[in-house]
């Protein structure tokens, strides 16, 4: 496989650029920028593409404005998988339940989706993916506007809406369902499920506004208890929970009581 100090020597000579005009026009990004990191020295050219020498997260920057290349290509050829963010961070597992803050897309359209190369109109093999995206479910890749959704992870060790959202299940939320509803639901599975951002982290749960106060309410068969916090000040609503996709067995379970995780009986 090239070096990627080549690949990058090729997008030069393609473009007929000299080291002086990288240079120059180096030294013209930092100058927008304020920062002297995104300068490009003539030496530090010759080495990155000769001797393979790992150029800064802001050279590599300006040389891929100035060559016209895309970032996460570039990271690739450095051996950087950026495209696998979601997927290998899922492989990651947290206790505490948090936002998934990476970008997202499909292939090459911005529709909000976990980053993998599917294109959802075209059949597709989904073993590979699926193998690393055990939770992702088809409705997570269409039919939603991806600029009022976000992603939550419930840890591992957050059962506080067990069995209606396990451990361990990926989460869209909806940041335009702020507002706490205290009515309009038939049954549990219909009661809106919100997803707060506390001082000290995340979590899940049914609210109620009571005053100042807002209560958040666990599943009766969780182990969790209802927490109390007051509202607005030491809880922010993120929005509401949309869509879940989950295992619908989770493997272990440690209650909060500190007992010793044991299988569950159909395991």
């Amino acid at each position: 496989m090239d070096r990627a100090g080549e690949r990058l020597k090729r997008a030069r000579e393609r473009l007929k650029l000299t080291f002086r005009d990288v240079e120059q026009a180096s030294q013209e990004i930092a100058a927008r920028h304020k920062n002297e990191e995104f300068i490009i020295a003539l030496s530090r050219l010759a080495d990155i593409e000769n001797k393979g020498t790992l150029p800064s997260i802001y050279r590599l920057f300006s040389l891929c404005l100035i060559y016209r290349l895309d970032w996460d290509e570039v990271l690739s050829w450095y051996g950087i998988p950026r495209n696998q963010m979601v997927a290998e961070a899922l492989e990651i597992g947290l206790e505490q339940t948090h936002l998934i803050q990476f970008p997202v897309k499909i292939g090459s359209e911005n529709s909000g989706a976990p980053e993998v190369e599917i294109d959802p109109r075209q059949t597709n093999y989904l073993s590979q993916l699926l193998r690393r995206w055990a939770k992702l479910p088809m409705a997570f890749l269409d039919g939603y506007d991806s600029r009022y959704h976000r992603y939550g992870l419930i840890g591992l060790e957050d059962w506080s809406m067990y069995p209606i959202l396990n451990p361990g299940s990926l989460v869209l939320l909806d940041d335009r369902r702020r507002r706490i509803v205290s009515e309009g639901w038939t049954n549990e599975l219909e009661r809106p499920i919100y997803f707060l951002e506390r001082r000290d982290g995340y979590e899940c749960g049914w609210c109620t506004v009571a005053g100042d106060r807002l209560l958040v309410q666990p599943h009766p068969s969780s182990p969790a208890k209802v927490r109390v916090y007051a509202y607005p000040g030491d809880v922010d609503v993120i929005g509401q929970v949309v869509g879940v996709a989950m295992l619908l067995t989770p493997r272990l379970r440690r209650r909060h009581t500190g007992a010793t995780p044991k299988e569950s009986p159909d395991q």
